[in-house]
């Protein structure tokens, strides 16, 4: 029967055990970093501005559709008077919704996402009714998001 010698293990000599990363790969490593950094940033901070858009989209497209309602129950649009108003309170003002839905077509009004009213009129001036929000301007005629330029 054979017996095997054990051999003893070796560490390596203690300067090639703790060797770490030289400093032009970390300068790389930081350039690539930046490059990056440069790229994606622009494209991430832009995000929040397309959000509002989207979302005063879609609040102009409830808007509308609740104003369909109010159209199928009533028979016509609220007037521009009455306004958005309408789809939330009954309107005291000619002409009287003779079937006005209770409780409304819309529990509030929302504000778009520039905190200002949806503006409405009726006769609209791109279709029967125009709903839309005056954009981050605040001001007409600076980019408006209205019920005729959907996608």
């Amino acid at each position: 029967m054979k017996r095997s010698v054990p051999i003893p293990f070796r560490l390596p000599p203690p300067r090639a055990r703790q060797r770490g990363f030289t400093l032009i790969e970390i300068m790389v490593v930081v350039i690539i970093l930046g490059i990056m950094a440069a790229l994606i940033v622009p494209k991430i901070m832009n995000k929040p501005e397309q959000a509002r858009v989207v979302k005063a989209k879609q609040d102009v497209r409830a808007l509308e559709s609740a104003l369909d309602l109010y159209k199928l129950d009533n028979y016509v649009y609220p007037t521009t008077d009455q306004g958005l108003q309408a789809l939330v309170q009954k309107p005291t003002q000619p002409p009287v919704p003779p079937h006005w839905k209770a409780g409304g077509y819309l529990m509030r009004l929302p504000k778009d996402p520039w905190g200002h009213p949806y503006q409405y009129l009726n006769p609209g001036q791109h279709g029967p009714i125009d709903v839309y929000s005056l954009g981050p301007s605040g001001q007409p005629g600076k980019g408006e998001i209205g019920n005729w330029n959907l996608q």
